[in-house]
């Protein structure tokens, strides 16, 4: 199984794609996408990365153990326990249609 990931371009949080297309900063919210899905996967990613809000967007391998969602590499189990370093900026809202400077 695949879930998306990306960071926001203005505060860096940590992002994943939730089933209703929302990114927020849950992993076990994230949308799990199966083998046979990679089109709707891949129209997110391409959804993703025109929207000039996120970066990073790619793809992450997971497995769900005890009900929770654990990826793959270290990497992504180490972004989805939150931050090392404080965040520049509040989460920007993704929910609207403009992008606030």
């Amino acid at each position: 199984m695949d879930i998306l990931t990306a960071n926001e371009l203005l505060s860096g949080a940590v992002v994943y794609l939730d089933g209703a297309g929302r990114w927020q900063p849950s992993i076990d919210k994230a949308r799990l996408f199966g083998a046979n899905e990679a089109e709707a996967r891949d129209r997110e990613i391409a959804r993703g990365k025109a929207s000039g809000r996120l970066i990073g967007v790619e793809t992450e391998t997971v497995a769900v153990v005890l009900g929770k969602v654990v990826a793959a590499r270290l990497r992504e189990r180490i972004r989805a326990a939150g931050t090392t370093a404080p965040l520049a900026r509040e989460r920007q809202d993704l929910g609207g249609s403009h992008v606030s400077l």
